[in-house]
């Protein structure tokens, strides 16, 4: 029970800083300005980990390397805790195949999350910098689908269509990892 407990909130933990440099990196890559709530909120849980960062892994053209290796250190340290407080000191060297597992998963999470954000604000029709920003996002993530699949009836439902991807998606790596962590 204390290792599910303990596990939970760490996965809480490094979901909400991981995700923010996830999020980071990802407005950084769209070069959507951070004068907004989004970036703010962002800024305010990434820079502790990702400035330090900058000083030591430079950019890689639009790609924020700094904010790449932040989240995939906070996964690396949950598994590594986690690996701890399990007590089993064998096996330490799958820890970052684990990490770059628990970050694709990271950010397919975030990709639904923020793909479900924009759903219910196109229903609501909002005008808000938020809005904006969050479509912003979406755009670039639904264009491929749009440009493929018609609206039917005045609805839009690329943004269904994602959702059952990145579900599929999930389940794919959900799947892959048992079978990678068999040759280990």
């Amino acid at each position: 029970m204390l290792y599910q407990i303990i596990s939970f909130l760490l996965e809480v933990v490094t979901g909400l800083f991981g995700g923010a440099c996830l999020l980071r990196l990802y407005m950084q890559y769209q070069r959507i300005p951070f004068r907004n709530p989004v970036g703010s909120m962002v800024f305010s849980l990434s820079d502790w980990i990702v400035l330090p960062l900058r000083r030591v892994i430079p950019a890689l053209g639009r790609w924020d390397l700094a904010s790449l290796a932040a989240a995939f250190l906070l996964k690396l340290l949950q598994f590594s805790l986690l690996w701890l407080v399990s007590g089993s000191f064998a096996g330490w060297a799958v820890l970052p195949l684990l990490a770059l597992f628990g970050l694709v998963s990271l950010a397919i999470s975030g990709l639904t999350g923020l793909l479900l954000v924009y759903t219910v604000m196109s229903w609501m029709q909002t005008h808000t910098p938020l809005a904006d920003v969050i479509e912003r996002l979406c755009a670039p993530l639904l264009a491929p689908i749009r440009s493929v699949l018609p609206t039917m009836g005045g609805l839009d439902l690329s943004a269904l269509v994602l959702l059952v991807l990145l579900q599929v998606a999930s389940i794919v790596v959900g799947s892959a990892l048992p079978m990678v962590l068999a040759y280990f």
